[in-house]
């Protein structure tokens, strides 16, 4: 388990780890505490693990875990690096399911993972850092705005069931 980075959290010593396997029901735990994700994360691990040996195969993708002092699994957030014609064909790096454990929001861990994950977009050549955020979450967007991100566009999404549904 490489170790990426040691975070200064509030005098704690956060590390930063690529995920491995025997970390996805952790992850799959703070996925179903947040306040959006308790409807539809959690219960039977296999499709979390083949999701996960995906991400774990694909060079553009990183999952990452800060685990604290204790070795308990405090965060987690998904990094993904994005090749595009647009920008001059530049490179730029998506933040996913970002999740910090109930217990440990409020200290900066998040402040520091995020600035940790901007500074990795940068040293892969990234000219663009972007995440999304659910409406309804008005403190995380008050978060990643104090941290210089911006709302320059409007998303959107569409859910399809594999049956086929939904267009």
């Amino acid at each position: 388990m490489a170790v990426l980075a040691r975070l200064d959290v509030g005098g704690e010593t956060v590390v930063l780890r690529r995920a491995v396997a025997t970390d996805v029901a952790g992850i799959v735990e703070l996925l179903a505490a947040d306040q959006l994700g308790g409807g539809r994360d959690g219960g039977d691990l296999a499709p979390y693990l083949a999701a996960f040996a995906a991400i774990d195969a694909d060079p553009a993708q990183l999952l990452v875990v800060a685990v604290d002092d204790e070795g308990r699994l405090a965060a987690t957030f998904q990094l993904s690096f994005i090749p595009g014609l647009a920008r001059r064909g530049s490179l730029r790096a998506q933040v996913e399911a970002v999740r910090v454990a109930p217990d440990r929001r409020g200290g900066g861990l998040g402040r520091a993972m995020i600035t940790w994950a901007v500074d990795e977009a940068r040293r892969h050549g990234c000219t663009l850092v972007q995440l999304t955020t659910d409406k309804r979450r008005t403190g995380a967007r008050r978060f990643y705005e104090g941290l210089g991100f911006t709302a320059t566009h409007e998303g959107m999404k569409l859910l399809v069931a594999a049956d086929g549904d939904g267009v």
